[in-house]
C-alpha cells in the first residue's frame, strides 16, 4: 500500500499545520490536559482519515480482451440504455460507479486501447447522484478504442465533496487495461458506456474493485 502522488503535498502540510496547532496549544495552555489530550486525539483521526483518502493499493494489470474491468472503486448505482450524445452518438449501456469518500479513488482503464478522444469540462458540483450530474458536473470524457476496434467511452464526474478531477492522459495515449488514468479527490462518479451487445456482469448495488472487478464481457 502507497499514498497517492496526488496528496503527498497536502498530507505533508495538514501534518505540519496539525503539528503546529497541537504545539502552540501546549504553550498556550499547558495545565489543560483534557483539552490537549482531545485536539491531539481528533488531529490524529483527522489525519487518518484524510490518509486513507489517498491510499494507492497495487492492482496487477489484468490481460483479458474480452472483460471489461470496473474503472473504480465503489458501488454500481447506474445500468441502464442510453444514448452517449458528445462522441458517440448511439445508443449504449452504461454503468456507473458511485465512490465514496472512504472508497481508493484511483481510476483505471477498463480496457487496453488508445485514446482516441479525450475532453475536459468545467462545470457544477451536484452531488453525484444527481440525474443532471451527469451533463452539467465537472467532467472529463474519455474514449478508448481496443485493438480489435471496440469503443468503450469513460466519464469522470465530479460530486458535491469531489472538487478537483485529474487526469493523465491524452488522445493519442496507450493504456494498459487497468492501467492508471487519473483521479478524482474526495470521491465521485464514473460511468462507463458500453456496446449494447455486451453482457454486463454486475448488478445494482454491486460493490467494484477498480481494475479487479469485471464489470462486462464483450462480443
Amino acid at each position: 500500500m502507497s499514498i497517492h502522488k496526488e496528496g503527498r503535498k497536502l498530507l505533508f502540510w495538514l501534518l505540519l499545520i496539525l503539528a503546529g496547532l497541537n504545539f502552540g496549544l501546549s504553550q498556550i495552555i499547558p495545565e489543560q490536559e483534557t483539552v490537549l489530550n482531545l485536539v491531539l486525539l481528533v488531529s490524529i483521526v483527522f489525519y487518518i482519515l484524510i490518509l486513507q483518502f489517498f491510499r494507492n493499493p497495487y492492482v496487477p494489470l489484468p490481460n483479458e480482451d474480452k472483460l471489461v474491468f470496473a474503472p473504480a472503486d465503489g458501488k454500481v448505482v447506474v445500468i441502464e440504455e442510453t444514448t452517449e450524445n458528445e462522441y458517440l452518438h448511439e445508443r449504449r449501456i452504461q454503468v456507473s460507479i458511485f465512490m465514496s469518500p472512504i472508497n481508493v479513488h484511483v481510476n483505471r482503464s477498463p480496457i487496453k486501447g488508445i485514446v482516441e478522444y479525450f475532453k475536459y469540462h468545467p462545470g457544477k458540483y451536484l452531488v453525484a447522484w444527481h440525474p443532471k450530474s451527469s451533463l452539467e458536473n465537472e467532467r472529463t470524457t474519455m474514449v478508448l478504442k481496443h485493438p480489435n476496434g471496440v469503443k468503450i467511452l469513460v466519464r469522470q464526474i465530479a460530486g458535491a465533496l469531489a472538487r478537483r478531477i485529474k487526469w493523465y492522459v491524452k488522445e493519442g495515449s496507450p493504456l494498459p487495461q487497468g492501467g492508471e488514468f487519473g483521479f478524482i479527490k474526495f470521491g465521485s462518479r464514473v460511468d462507463v458506456f458500453l456496446p449494447l451487445d455486451a453482457e454486463v456482469l454486475v448488478s445494482i448495488d454491486e460493490k467494484t474493485k477498480g481494475g479487479k472487478t469485471p464489470i462486462a464481457r464483450l462480443k
